[in-house]
């Protein structure tokens, strides 16, 4: 049996930046220097591939160019992790151009569409991939203590284990034209909370990410899970973690119930629920009804609002690695082992 590889951040590292799904217009070039200004002044270096600097028609470039872009700094020794610009809308175009076979370990940290890369990778190879912050929020002249525990925990070695806690408080929504030091208008009280209304803990293998599209691999080859559970994890059971971008409260619904159907929750765990500025009521089922219906059906813990995804600031989950995640009275904490 193969097992987990885990990449490691080291001081110093060079941060190749590409966009396997949106890159920057003009008008926002400023955000994309700006971050890298913040990252070469903690002695990072910072290379941008082409893509970073355009976007057209929803992608920053054809499927193949991106994907060309991509598996380039994937091969490229000299580049240590990558941390794509943001999300987007259409890096499932990139899947097939993708160079699965000859990849070795190297970080991929991001969100939203680019969570969809990152699981197709821990899927198909077994190598550890990041979900958290994107390069663009790291352009404040701080970063708040979840958010800046990224480096931390990208920098823990294989075999070791990094704890991450819930964060004392939440961006409700984004204010582009008043940014803080550290990006994010940190004012609501974080809780997490679960269905069953308990302290919790659950353990297993993470994976996941945004659930508008990473439910999009199901069916496809790089969205298997029972071979994933065989030959990378021994079938130990696993700790889903989603977040929910854009959908009703009824899609949501479905594609859980789809996830179901196509075997994602053999083994599960427990499932973990981000923030969400979407989970729009559909008459009145409402969020909390989607859960409890879950709950219901698949008899395992369930937590909520948790930090994680588009209402940040959100801790940095590494898909494939071994996981302890506690509720106690509204506070969270995450254990997370590099074996």
């Amino acid at each position: 049996m193969n097992r987990i590889s885990y990449p490691i951040l080291t001081q110093g590292a060079t941060i190749g930046v590409t966009a396997p799904s949106s890159g920057a217009p003009v008008e926002l070039h400023k955000v994309l220097t700006t971050a890298r200004d913040r990252l070469e002044s903690n002695s990072y270096e910072v290379l941008f591939g082409e893509t970073s600097w355009t976007q057209d028609k929803a992608k920053s470039a054809p499927a193949k160019t991106r994907a060309h872009e991509f598996n380039k700094m994937m091969s490229d020794e000299q580049i240590q992790i990558i941390i794509p610009p943001w999300g987007g809308e259409l890096l499932i175009e990139t899947l097939e151009y993708i160079d699965f076979d000859s990849m070795k370990p190297k970080w991929v940290l991001g969100y939203s569409d680019v969570s969809l890369l990152l699981l197709a990778i821990t899927l198909k190879t077994g190598i550890a991939t990041a979900h958290g912050t994107n390069l663009v929020d790291l352009r404040g002249e701080y970063s708040d203590d979840t958010t800046a525990m990224w480096e931390s925990v990208l920098s823990t070695e294989a075999g070791a284990s990094i704890v991450q806690h819930s964060s004392e408080k939440f961006q409700k929504e984004w204010q582009f034209d008043k940014p803080t030091p550290c990006v994010f208008d940190l004012t609501e009280q974080t809780e997490w909370k679960s269905v069953s209304d308990e302290n919790i803990k659950v353990q297993g293998r993470l994976l996941g990410g945004c659930i508008d599209v990473v439910r999009h691999l199901i069916g496809t080859p790089f969205g298997n899970v029972s071979n994933f559970s065989k030959h990378y994890i021994n079938n130990e059971s696993i700790v889903w973690y989603f977040e929910n971008c854009d959908m009703s409260t009824t899609e949501l619904r479905r594609t859980l119930v789809h996830m179901k159907l196509a075997g994602w929750f053999k083994n599960c765990s427990g499932i973990l629920f981000g923030r969400s500025p979407a989970n729009t009521p559909v008459g009145n089922y409402v969020i909390e009804d989607v859960y409890n219906d879950l709950f219901e059906e698949i008899q395992v813990p369930i937590l909520y609002d948790i930090d994680c995804g588009h209402v940040p600031p959100q801790n940095t989950f590494i898909n494939g690695c071994y996981a302890e995640v506690e509720l106690t009275n509204g506070k969270g904490t995450v254990v997370q082992y590099f074996i």
